[in-house]
This record gives C-alpha cells, sequence and structure tokens, in this order.
C-alpha cells in the first residue's frame, strides 16, 4: 500500500525548505522544454532582458532562491528547470504549487521542437542526448517527451523552434514576456588618432577635415566641451553637412542592429589629438541621436591628454 508523502516533503522525499514569505512578490518565470529546443538561447535572452537568471537549479531550490531575490523590489527571477536535474525535477509542479499558494506570481514557458529537428540539433553538436543512455538519440527524446507531457500541459507559453532561427527566437520569446523591445545602448567616443584606434569601436568617424581650434591661440587651452570650440568646429565648411549625413547614416545602421541582437554598439569619433574636434562632434553626434530616441553614453577618451 502506498501513502501521500508527508506535507513536509515533496514527492520525492526531499523535506521541503522552512523559508519566510519574500518581502516583495518577484515574478517568476520558469524556463523548461525539451532538450536541444533552444534554452540556452532562451535563457541569454531573458538575461538580455533584465531577468535575473539560474540555469539548470534543482526545483526544490526555487523557494529560497524566490526569498532572497524578494528583498530587491521588483526583480524578475528566471529559472532554468530540466530534466538534466535528475529525480530532482520530477517534483517541479509541486514546487510550482508552493510558490503560487504562497502568492508568487509564477509563469511556465516550454521549448519544443521537432524529434527530426532535435536529433539533428544534437547530431551537430556531437552530444548525447541527457537520457539517451546506451541508446540513440531518438530514444532518449521519447523518454523526455513522456516526462514532459504534464509539464508541457501547463505551460503558459509552448513555443516550437523548429524552423526558428536565433534571431526570430528573440523575437517570439520578448513578445511573450516583455512589454517592450531591449533598449539599443549606443556608445559614442571621442579619441585622438595620435594616440591609435578605440579597439572596441564598431563604426569610426574621421573628423581631421574640420577646422582645427589649435590653430587658434585663445582656443588651443579648451576642449570641444567649451562652446567657443564647440561654435567654431560645427561652423566650419561641411561640418553640419557631415553631422547630418552620419547621423542618418547611423540611424539607419542602427535600427538593423537592433534586429540582429546587438545590445550595445560605440562609435568612435576621432580627431588628430582627441581634444578639440572630435569632442565638439561626439557631443553634437550624441544630441542628434538623442533626438531621434537613442539611449546615448558620451565619452572622451583623450581630452585631457
Amino acid at each position: 500500500m502506498t501513502h501521500d508523502p508527508a506535507p513536509h516533503t515533496y514527492p520525492s522525499g526531499i523535506p521541503k525548505p522552512n523559508v519566510e514569505a519574500p518581502e516583495s512578490r518577484p515574478e517568476v518565470m520558469i524556463l523548461t522544454g525539451m532538450s536541444g529546443a533552444g534554452r540556452t538561447r532562451a535563457a541569454a535572452v531573458l538575461a538580455d532582458l533584465g531577468w535575473y537568471v539560474v540555469d539548470n537549479l534543482p526545483p526544490q531550490m526555487l523557494a529560497n532562491l524566490v526569498t532572497m531575490v524578494g528583498r530587491d523590489a521588483g526583480r524578475k527571477l528566471a529559472a532554468v528547470v530540466d530534466v538534466r536535474g535528475g529525480e530532482f525535477f520530477q517534483d517541479l509542479e509541486v514546487v510550482i504549487d508552493d510558490l503560487q499558494a504562497r502568492d508568487v506570481s509564477v509563469s511556465l514557458i516550454f521549448l519544443d521542437a521537432s524529434d527530426a529537428t532535435l536529433v539533428a540539433r544534437f547530431e551537430e553538436a556531437r552530444r548525447p542526448h541527457p537520457l539517451q543512455e546506451d541508446g540513440t538519440i531518438l530514444e532518449g527524446i521519447a523518454r523526455e517527451r513522456e516526462q514532459l507531457i504534464t509539464v508541457r500541459e501547463r505551460a503558459d507559453h509552448v513555443i516550437d523552434t523548429s524552423s526558428l532561427n536565433v534571431h526570430e527566437l528573440r523575437e517570439r520569446l520578448t513578445q511573450e514576456v516583455a512589454d517592450e523591445t531591449p533598449r539599443l545602448n549606443v556608445n559614442v567616443q571621442s579619441f585622438g588618432f595620435k594616440y591609435g584606434t578605440p579597439a572596441d569601436a564598431d563604426f569610426v568617424a574621421d573628423v581631421r577635415f574640420l577646422l582645427n581650434p589649435h590653430w587658434v591661440p585663445e582656443l588651443r587651452p579648451l576642449t570641444g566641451l567649451d562652446a567657443a570650440v564647440r561654435d567654431h568646429v560645427l561652423s566650419g565648411d561641411g561640418a553640419r553637412e557631415f553631422l547630418d549625413g552620419y547621423a542618418q547614416v547611423i540611424d539607419g545602421a542602427l535600427h538593423r542592429y537592433r534586429a540582429q541582437d546587438k545590445g550595445s554598439v560605440t562609435i568612435a569619433v576621432g580627431c588628430t589629438g582627441g581634444k578639440h574636434r572630435s569632442v565638439a562632434m561626439s557631443e553634437a553626434l550624441s544630441a542628434e541621436l538623442r533626438d531621434r530616441g537613442y539611449s546615448v553614453r558620451t565619452t572622451h577618451r583623450d581630452r585631457t591628454k
């Protein structure tokens, strides 16, 4: 005769933790599904969206983690939980029920793919299926599907990744869990060519063709942050045309970067010493991009050299 497990234990027999209720109610996302369906990539997307992501977490530890994360109001927690956890995984649904009973908002995303797609991905990666044992990849997939039947049925979102590339998966996942598209961070940095080009620049603009304040005695000790230098540089022949044209080119490129999962772009603007022309143009370009709706951070690497 079998007996139901005691209320203070999980079905696996593992004791339930005695934890306090979280100070705030964090949003909890549980990411699970078939091995090879894209959980690693999906976890990276959630991290980019501002979630605190924990991978391969035994579900029994979720209550403690929720309590800890609950000390930071507004924090969102994402846990990747799957069959790699072995016998621990069988407690997942009870853990979810317990969290919901504590008034914790829990949602479940299940990633799936066709058997043929999963086989192809495992063969490409040259790794065995976690439930393959001494059999074939397909046998491992079949065992996993059987274990995940009830979990898939209670999922809030099921995403079939069979025909999705990494960019499409990001877009689909963002639509499911985010209120808005992740912000693209734009870094505009002035520099001096004589000190070397920034190694992390995605775009490099050379503004050494502009009027050089270095040759104006009263402007030489100033920098491009000073109004007199800024006005001198931007009033020169071709300065405004360059600014308008370059901002238009950058704007078009940034729109396309958003579609390619790039979260940060660095635009380097250089003159000879990095003190006058590049500083003034970097500030003007940053203002133009902010007017176009971008989040822009402006730095001046060589201004004080």
